[in-house]
């Protein structure tokens, strides 16, 4: 019976589908044509069209290259199986069933070869397009200088060649394996190939097309295993947990794949010539396959295994120790930490200087919190409700009347979400209310009465020379204040009139009337032109906005700024970078400029550690006003760059600061050579304010606490491993204590820097084990250690903030801020400042009312310690006073002071010291006094066990028993003075 022929669709229907589908392309087409045309007005705008077509370019030629040799190869591989099917067919039920797609196929054989490659092609060509840095850096890397430890050959063959390598092998699998598996269907589907009948199941031109698709497959695979042999090198192999080629890997796999490869050329040869020219079967081609797997498993998997556990496992430490050794310098070396300088420190542990309060490192501790006062910047310099600071602010420093210091400072930008109802309007969030004002910045080490920060800049209206808590002028001036380009400008924004005359901009505040405002009209180059109908068109359908083309809002000199978030611009025109979550604005040449740090990353430098960069740099700010990088696994970082923005105009500005960083001249060079400017052409009083960026650091900060060890044996050990701290308020939440910017002379430092410091503790300890410090000298970056030995104990950030806050001293007083309930009282950066013998303790403390809507947290006092963290603790109103207090400490102290409260006496005195006469002794006051001494002994047992919720109690006890002994003492002073108890415990016993 003959089979009939599959229904066919009606005209009308193919005509209907052939609609929609062109409608679809048509409207997908146009799409992408309007974000290209968009995005080239941007790149026009910023001037950095090189970087737009560089990079459109590189995409559509890989789009069209890889994707024609993929729909060629697949197409002409279909084509050959249908030119070489079999004329003739044995006549089966088989084949009967198959005569029906021959019937549909066979007439239009070309157009579904086409339509098959076109797809495939297609699909290709968009995976290949991705790929289109690895492309850019395999064209233009130079050379590394530095050679891997076990095939010498330089890491530029890693870091520019290997990627795009083991791409377009990948590619070459997937076509010979789609050809494979289309030209089997084809040349089962004409005859070529039968599961059925009498006879061979396929036909000799079928058999050598299919083996010789094989035996390239088998070639492809034997380079695979030369590339095998380089990424050992890449992956995680040497123990413990370390990147690289180990012992087993060098001795036993390097051969292993070796063979194979040669094994596999072999292979293939074999399987051409047994199935066309000798057997003319696939028996011996499947034996030789057969023999390449076995081989695979026992070479590649049995014979290292048995070194791994019969020669590795037995004497591990030695066998890996070489191997170690070179994962330990290719990581320092990846990271830029092999130059780090480490300095011994012993702190002495001992009383505080007398001139404590001269020393200009200890003037300089930063004490306000730029998490915590961003909330009373916006309540003080706010001016208007839509204003805003940000969630947190940043630190930079500034030289005025010759003196350097930290200043705590925030833009005063525009917060969309804060515009009222009346205010959200289409014309007001785009038209209105384009812009902020105004760099405000505080002193970091000085507060008013009140709490709130002194603020020397960025006033508006009538706020200058407020009261105590301004300066009387603008201490940093701003020539051009506006900022149209910010952290939180998240809306396009349009401005420019034909008529200068008229300003619909609101500008800021009045001076001399705060509730009138002052309007104003954009006068700079940023913003893409839109005077056009063309462009207004184009941008209408753009952003789904038809008031582009009906509001009398824009009009010939419109000029529309969008993508104004400073991050987001430098990753648009320098896609190759990776931005610090942490841009920062600075006062350069009289304008508000936004500078970023830009790191140029890879993931296959031989022997380098990898890590997760989302992982490495989260901490208690991540999401807090920083941002969290993304989660690239990298094994090599470079702070190559200097990115500026500038608030007014947008424009953005690349300067090369590593100048010896082999990515970023790759990088350079792929887009004509001219994309960065050189380090020699920075602005002096741009670099002024550099600052060593926070991510770098907290990447390295947490590499150092395993490699700053460099011997091999003692790594394996991991005895001398450390860690970086909890937060000291929160150590449950297991969220790790940021890094601090700081402007200090360090121990062993010739003068005074800006640098950011970290403390770190010893591996499952909370005691110090070493300070971090990241600076720049001389222009080059500089990372310190100052390492205290093994054998002196002192106290980490967790420690020394609780022994601080349970300090009798202070604890008290600390309870009085909270007003029984009424007020929340928050601890700000805790400060380990190392001085010349030892380390000095600085933490803020905050208090927020909670009778208040959103009131801001307020500094009240200074709570500062020295050496230990818990003998010598005050707690004053402001950095100087506090100072003060801990050296009059040092000076009236032969003994420290443990804070014990006892009968009035001058501070060292020991109220402990018995009459020559023994006293009489009242049963009511020998009570009270036992009572004394037992809080004593409770204390000192809560010490000795680390029990810091223990030691609170015993010292609210000790502190209610010494209160009970004074009022019988002043009920009994008639009497002869009663005996009094012993001495109380030094607040480091135990620790």
């Amino acid at each position: 019976m003959r089979n009939s022929p599959l229904p066919r669709m009606s005209r009308r229907g193919r005509v209907t589908v052939g609609v929609l589908v062109g409608v679809f392309i048509l409207f997908t087409l146009l799409g992408w044509g309007i974000d290209a045309y968009t995005d080239y007005l941007w790149f026009s705008e910023v001037d950095f069209t090189n970087v737009f077509s560089g990079v459109l370019i590189t995409r559509l030629l890989l789009f069209l290259a890889i994707g024609a040799v993929m729909a060629l190869v697949v197409g002409a591989n279909l084509y050959l199986a249908y030119r070489l099917r079999p004329l003739l067919r044995p006549h089966s039920a088989e084949q009967a069933t198959l005569e029906r797609y021959r019937m549909i196929l066979a007439p239009r054989l070309g157009t579904w070869v086409t339509v098959v490659s076109l797809i495939v092609g297609f699909f290709a060509g968009l995976s290949a397009q991705s790929r289109w840095a690895d492309w850019m850096l395999f064209r233009n890397g130079g050379p590394f200088g530095v050679q891997d430890p076990e095939f010498k050959v330089d890491v530029s063959f890693y870091i520019f060649e290997y990627p795009l390598l083991r791409y377009l092998l990948g590619v070459g699998f997937t076509a010979v394996v789609l050809s494979v598996l289309g030209s089997l269907a084809v040349h089962y589907i004409f005859g070529g190939v039968r599961l059925q009948g009498v006879g061979d199941r396929m036909t000799t031109a079928a058999r050598a097309h299919l083996t010789t698709l094989v035996a390239i497959f088998v070639l492809l695979k034997a380079v695979a295993y030369v590339l095998d042999r380089r990424a050992l090198l890449l992956e995680q192999h040497v123990s413990p947990g370390l990147y690289g080629a180990g012992y087993t890997d060098v001795n036993a796999l390097l051969p292993a794949k070796e063979i194979l490869a040669y094994i596999s050329v072999v292979v293939a040869i074999a399987i051409i010539v047994f199935s066309n020219a000798v057997m003319r079967n696939l028996v011996w081609p499947g034996v030789s396959l057969a023999l390449l797997a076995i081989s695979a498993v026992a070479i590649g998997g049995i014979y290292p295994l048995a070194v791994q556990n019969f020669q590795v496992k037995p004497s591990l430490s030695d066998k890996e120790a070489p191997y170690i050794k070179r994962s330990i310098d290719s990581t320092r070396e990846a990271f830029g930490l092999e130059s780090t300088a480490v300095t011994q420190y012993t702190a002495a542990s001992g009383s505080p200087p007398a001139n404590l309060a001269e020393n200009s490192s200890a003037q300089n501790v930063r004490l306000i919190d730029p998490q915590l006062v961003s909330q009373a910047f916006t309540q003080s310099q706010q001016s208007r409700g839509f204003y805003d600071f940000g969630a947190k602010l940043d630190v930079d420093r500034y030289t005025i009347d010759g003196k350097t210091q930290d200043y705590v400072v925030g833009a005063r930008e525009i917060n969309d979400e804060k515009l009222t109802a009346q205010q959200r309007n289409w014309l007001n969030r785009h038209t209105v209310y384009t812009h902020g004002y105004g760099l405000v910045a505080a002193p970091a080490n000085q507060v008013c009465g009140t709490g709130l920060p002194y603020f020397v800049s960025g006033f508006l209206g009538s706020n200058t020379g407020q009261g105590n808590c301004s300066a009387q002028t603008d201490e940093i001036k701003a020539e051009q204040p506006r900022i149209y380009y910010g952290e939180q400008s998240t809306e396009y924004v349009i401005v420019g009139q034909e008529n200068d005359e008229k300003k619909v901009e609101f500008d800021r505040p009045q001076e001399q009337n705060s509730d009138a405002s002052e309007l104003y009209t954009y006068e700079g180059e940023g913003g893409v032109p839109i005077g056009s109908f063309f462009r207004r068109a184009v941008f209408a359908i753009k952003n789904t906005e038809s008031n582009f083309l009906l509001s009398d809002a824009v009009n010939s000199k419109s000029r529309l700024m969008y993508i104004r978030n400073p991050r987001d611009r430098v990753e648009k025109v320098a896609p190759f970078l990776t931005i610090d979550g942490d841009p920062y604005p600075a006062v350069v040449g009289g304008k508000i400029v936004w500078i970023l740090d830009g790191y140029t990353t890879a993931q296959t430098y031989p022997y380098a550690q990898k890590i997760n960069l989302a992982t490495e740099t989260r901490d208690e700010l991540t999401g807090q006003g920083s941002f969290a990088l993304a989660r690239d696994d990298v094994n090599y970082m470079r702070n190559s760059v200097k990115a500026t923005v500038d608030a007014y105009d947008g424009t953005v500005t690349l300067y090369e600061f590593d100048e010896k960083d082999p990515v970023l001249k790759a990088w350079n060079k792929a887009f004509g050579g001219d994309l960065i400017v050189p380090k020699a052409e920075i602005p002096a009083d741009l670099s002024s304010h550099f600052r060593y960026p926070a991510d770098l650091f907290k990447v390295q900060r947490n590499l150092l606490t395993k490699f700053h060890v460099t011997d091999p044996q003692t790594f394996f050990s991991g005895n001398d491993f450390w860690e970086v701290p909890n937060a000291p308020d929160a150590p449950q939440n297991g969220v790790k204590q940021p890094p601090f910017y700081l402007n200090v002379k360090l121990p062993e430092q010739e003068e005074t820097r800006f640098q950011l410091t970290a403390g770190v503790t010893p591996a499952n300890r909370e005691n110090m084990a070493a300070l971090i410090s990241g600076s720049y000298v001389d222009g080059l970056p500089k990372l310190e250690i100052l390492e205290l030995p093994d054998d002196t104990v002192v106290s980490g950030p967790v420690q020394v903030h609780q022994r601080m806050v349970n300090n009798a001293n202070v604890a008290s007083d600390l309870a009085l801020l909270s007003r029984q309930g009424q007020a929340t009282v928050l601890y700000g950066n805790l400060i380990s400042l190392p001085l010349e013998k030892d380390i000095l303790y600085v933490e803020p403390v905050y208090v927020r009312s909670n009778s208040q809507a959103n009131a801001a947290p307020l500094l009240q006092k200074v709570l500062m310690s020295y050496g230990d963290g818990g003998t010598y603790v005050v707690l004053e109103d402001n950095l100087t006073k506090g100072l003060q207090a801990l050296a009059e400490l040092g000076r009236t102290s032969g003994t420290p002071s443990t804070g014990t409260p006892s009968t009035p006496t001058t501070p060292g005195t020991n109220p402990s010291t018995p009459p020559t006469t023994p006293p009489v002794v009242t049963g009511d006051v020998a009570q009270a006094a036992a009572a004394v001494d037992k809080a004593i002994e409770d204390l000192k047992a809560a010490q000795q066990a680390g029990d810091f919720v223990k030691q609170g109690e015993a010292l609210k006890a000790l502190d209610d028993a010494v209160n009970r002994f004074q009022q019988l003492q002043a009920a009994e002073a008639s009497t002869p003075p009663p005996a009094a108890p012993s001495v109380a415990p030094s607040a480091s016993a135990g620790s």
